[in-house]
């Protein structure tokens, strides 16, 4: 997708569409208003007709005007100009770029830069455009040889004045870095777990690594991991014919000696549950439970893109969790590379089993923050639905931070508990902890358990199982949380 910042006159853009914004007292944005006038009013005569009454999302596509060097104007409806914040502009931009795309137009100019949105700026909105529109303009195409009602849309050009390309060009580049991060964790999850496979996922951080001369990586086998005592982690991965992966990409864009953000994601390229088999139904989006591990690779691609002055190491624990005449069996008990004792009373919360020997693993880079994200818990989609990533921590400004990134990035997060209470019902009669809880407060004590390995730095656990893909007719990847992440980043940056 070429996106672009423009700031020539409106009656000399080139491109199939423009897009400008109608409010709902049916007042023109300043670039709809300016287009009418040079047109013979033709966009007040249409809004007269009552066809576009302004509401946010609502759009009219008037398909010819006099006297203008474009073919379409498209009316995105605003709302009331007093309530447009960041949520109704992105559902303006979402629902315009639906009726391009639809349309199937290869161009257009997009104006809605130059609306006021409450306490965002022109390089915030400038990213909302390529962020929004990127999304809605992917499609998965790596697996099929016929691609019905391919999207045709590939130029973007974002019309802002003289005075401020340089803003706009900061959201530009911004946008682009991370639109381009949300599209690797959307291609690499929903590949299926025959083609994204540990091995794969480590090729994937090799190539990244090899385009930026500020990276490296090191690919720890699984020998390697026995070396380190890593016996959590490797039990999850003797179910499986593929041989486990620990991803760790270096990013140094920061002081030498600086420490760096760690951030860790669940790789699991396929999960059936192991003997703690899932059932048949939708076990198929079980190749989704690595989207932890693709949102840290994404992320990591989109601070290099942008060069942020950062040192940032992503960690993917990446494996397979099948049953097997090797696989844990419930009831066993690993020892995990912390010295912690563990109890698997249930195959299928294996997640924490990769996490934790990460987590301990993480402490050799003397981190300043570490920060995990891993499809976890079904628990967190019963409690939060598919709208927040549950969100816990050991440190009040660290999650401060992530429900404030959260805000500006339009990926919320909501921050649950890890009370000693819920820390209790891990309790074990046979190791130092249960891997599970009991059926109550599922995410919860899913997240207790981490923090039981993350006690020697600042940590927040991101628990994305319901935010990281979408089910039914939509099913796909959504990217998540690249763009809390990458905000995160922004901020760190500016601190």
């Amino acid at each position: 997708m070429d996106y672009s910042i423009e700031s020539l006159p409106l009656d000399k853009l080139q491109t199939d569409c423009i897009i400008v914004g109608l409010y709902e007292n049916l007042a023109l944005t300043a670039s709809a208003s300016h287009i009418n006038q040079g047109s013979q009013n033709l966009i007040s005569r249409f809004i007269e007709r009552g066809d576009c009454k302004g509401k946010v999302g609502e759009t009219a596509l008037i398909n010819w005007l006099p006297d203008t060097s474009f073919a379409r104007v498209l009316l995105v409806g605003l709302g009331k100009s007093e309530e447009m914040n960041g949520k109704n502009y992105r559902n303006a931009l979402a629902a315009a770029i639906k009726t391009v795309r639809d349309s199937g137009l290869k161009s257009a100019a997009c104006t809605l830069a130059e609306i006021d949105v409450k306490d965002r700026d022109l390089a915030w909105k400038t990213r909302q455009v390529i962020e929004v529109f990127d999304d809605a303009l992917y499609q998965f195409k790596h697996c099929k040889t016929i691609l019905e009602n391919e999207f045709k849309t590939d130029r973007i050009s974002i019309v802002v004045s003289e005075n401020q390309q340089a803003e706009a060009r900061t959201g530009l580049v911004q946008g682009q870095a991370i639109a381009g991060g949300v599209s690797l964790a959307k291609q690499l999850a929903d590949l299926p777990g025959n083609i994204c496979t540990p091995t794969y996922l480590a090729e994937q951080a090799q190539s990244i690594a090899e385009r930026f001369t500020s990276m490296s990586v090191d690919i720890l086998e699984e020998a390697d991991m026995e070396k380190l005592g890593m016996g959590a982690l490797l039990s999850v991965s003797r179910g499986s014919r593929q041989p486990a992966k620990l991803i760790a990409l270096n990013y140094q864009g920061g002081e030498k000696n600086g420490k760096p953000i760690v951030l860790i994601g669940k790789g699991l390229t396929f999960d059936a549950g192991g003997i703690s088999l899932k059932p048949g139904l939708g076990m198929d989006e079980m190749k989704y439970d690595m989207c932890g591990g693709a949102s840290v690779l994404g992320t990591l691609q989109a601070a290099a893109e942008m060069q942020l002055p950062l040192n940032i190491v992503g960690l993917v624990p990446s494996s397979e969790n099948l049953p097997d005449g090797d696989a844990n069996k419930p009831g066993d008990i690993v020892t995990s590379m912390s010295g912690k004792t563990i109890e698997i009373l249930n195959t299928d919360a294996e997640g924490r089993l990769l996490l934790c020997d990460t987590l301990t693993y993480a402490q050799k880079f003397d981190p300043d923050t570490v920060i995990d994200m891993a499809t976890l818990t079904g628990a967190c989609i019963v409690a939060l639905g598919r709208v927040p990533s549950g969100l816990f921590g050991n440190d009040d400004a660290l999650c401060n931070g992530l429900v404030k990134a959260g805000e500006t990035a339009s990926d919320s997060v909501w921050r649950l508990p890890l009370w000693e209470e819920y820390q209790e019902l891990l309790k074990s009669n046979f190791a130092d902890m249960a891997n599970i809880g009991g059926k109550d407060a599922g995410t919860i004590t899913a997240a207790c358990f981490l923090s039981k390995f993350a006690e020697n730095f600042r940590w927040a656990h991101l628990d994305i199982a319901g935010t990281a893909w979408r089910t039914g007719l939509t099913k796909g990847a959504t990217g998540r949380p690249v763009p809390l992440l990458a905000q995160y980043l922004l901020d760190r940056c500016r601190a």
